[in-house]
């Protein structure tokens, strides 16, 4: 009932998310979300964490690129400094976004990594790529009203699961 939903693993956040463990899965490019996976949904700018962890990636030769369902004036300010790729307006979970973002890494879907905070947009359209789908603790408690919907359809879904033995990231910690 759940396969697009499911995530191939959970993690608490992104810093959980190592070189080593992606090339262990053959994994030599991220698609992430922005919002609530990399920084909080109302912060402009990447912390120093952040930026370490991309510089740790790059070095590791792992390619990033952003896709995420913000404007581009956001995701752009966000991206630039950095000299990360982006695709704005994503309207994930539909492919369109996570294709393009395939083709900008040059890569195999089986060799990308979805890295994402919401199962319904993140998850859900990666997996229908084929792509190895990471889902995230989001970093902000707080939400825009859209993704207020999405979690509590996620919270439903994470019930279910835990009534079936399955663990989320909600366990982990």
């Amino acid at each position: 009932m759940y396969n697009f939903l499911l995530p191939n693993e959970f993690v608490t956040n992104i810093f959980a998310i190592t070189p080593e463990k992606l090339q262990e899965l053959g994994i030599k490019g991220i698609i992430t979300d922005l919002d609530n996976t990399l920084v909080e949904w109302d912060r402009a700018d990447a912390t120093e964490e952040l930026i370490v962890w991309l510089r740790i990636m790059k070095a590791a030769g792992i390619r990033v690129i952003i896709a995420s369902n913000n404007n581009e004036a956001r995701v752009k300010h966000f991206a630039e400094p950095l000299g990360i790729p982006y695709i704005h307006k994503a309207r994930k979970p539909l492919r369109n976004a996570f294709y393009s973002g395939v083709v900008q890494l040059g890569l195999r879907p089986e060799e990308i990594a979805m890295v994402g905070d919401q199962l319904l947009t993140d998850v859900m359209g990666a997996n229908r790529l084929g792509l190895h789908t990471i889902l995230v603790k989001p970093v902000a408690q707080s939400d825009g009203l859209v993704t207020k919907l999405n979690r509590f359809i996620e919270r439903r879904v994470f019930n279910d699961l835990k009534r079936k033995g399955m663990t989320t990231w909600e366990e982990q910690e």
